[in-house]
């Protein structure tokens, strides 16, 4: 079960790589915004967090990852309700939570 924890936090940690590639030069919102391809990497690499993090909560209920609720909702809006992702919001998560985030899985990678 350890092994599979790991492979998910490493998946975690991964997709936060991609999206920083993805993003490349890409600094404002308004360059975010218009860019459907970058838009769209992005938003799946943000569904595979959610559902990794999904997946580390049904193997080990007592470890959470800080705010895993709402990053599990909000993969579910990515993969359910495609039609109501808020671009402001996809914004805000890159740019306050992602590295928080990556911060914490490192953290608990070190720890296993």
């Amino acid at each position: 079960m350890m092994d599979r924890k790991k492979k998910y936090y490493d998946d975690i940690i991964f997709a936060i790589s991609l999206i920083d590639e993805f993003l490349g030069d890409i600094n404002l919102f308004s360059q975010y915004q218009v860019d459907r391809k970058t838009k769209s990497a992005v938003e799946r690499q943000l569904a595979i967090i959610g559902e990794a993090i999904k997946k580390i909560k049904e193997i080990d209920g007592n470890e959470l990852i800080s705010y895993h609720s709402s990053i599990i909702g909000f993969r579910n809006i990515l993969v359910h309700s495609y039609d109501s992702i808020n671009d402001e919001m996809v914004w805000a998560i890159i740019k306050k939570h992602l590295q928080p985030l990556k911060d914490e899985v490192s953290s608990k990678l070190n720890d296993h």
